[in-house]
């Protein structure tokens, strides 16, 4: 098998593929997210995402709903849907806490993500038709930065992991998003 060692970027903090693999989107260490078509073969600069005002610290392609959300140390997420290969719409998750988001993941759904916080929080961040945005609901499990965070199978638990050495397991349950909580495994 070939490889291919050419760097596309210098400097990349963070990156994630859509599901088929034919978009790579990182960031080359600044506030701007570039994303790239692959062919199997070669990399085509495709468009660059601005709207971050800090360094974007965590990007993730929902395999099924392929939206792409990232967060940053300006302590915002946004939500990227893919019009075509070179135009993007952006959608503003407002994550209610003081310190850089370090970390993002969407649920297996595709319902909602969870963003960890410097903070020492983390924000489960649903869709509301309504208001048109992403609205985060606030969990606060550790005592020092979130590094890492984990959905379980079902969408609905969340484990998260921190710079205390700490894991933490919870419920990550939103009635409204969620749904009859019949039939769930119970936290």
């Amino acid at each position: 098998m070939a490889s291919n060692t050419s760097p596309i970027c210098k400097n990349v903090s963070c990156h994630a593929w859509n599901a088929d693999g034919s978009r790579l989107a990182l960031c080359p260490g600044d506030k701007s997210i570039q994303v790239f078509g692959y062919d199997g073969k070669a990399f085509t600069f495709l468009t660059r995402l601005d709207a971050h005002d800090s360094i974007v610290s965590a990007l993730d392609w929902h395999p099924v709903t392929n939206l792409l959300v990232s967060c940053s140390h300006d302590r915002n997420a946004f939500v990227w849907t893919e019009k075509s290969p070179n135009d993007f719409e952006k959608k503003l998750c407002i994550l209610q806490n003081n310190r850089a988001a370090t970390c993002v993941k969407w649920s297996p759904d595709g319902k909602k993500f969870a963003v960890g916080c410097g903070s020492r929080q983390v924000s489960v961040c649903s869709f509301d038709e309504e208001e048109n945005w992403w609205v985060p609901k606030v969990f606060r499990a550790h005592k020092s930065t979130v590094l890492a965070v984990s959905w379980h199978p079902n969408s609905t638990i969340l484990a998260t992991c921190s710079s205390d050495g700490l894991c933490s397991v919870f419920s990550a349950y939103i009635k409204e998003v969620d749904g009859p909580a019949d039939g769930r495994p119970a936290f």
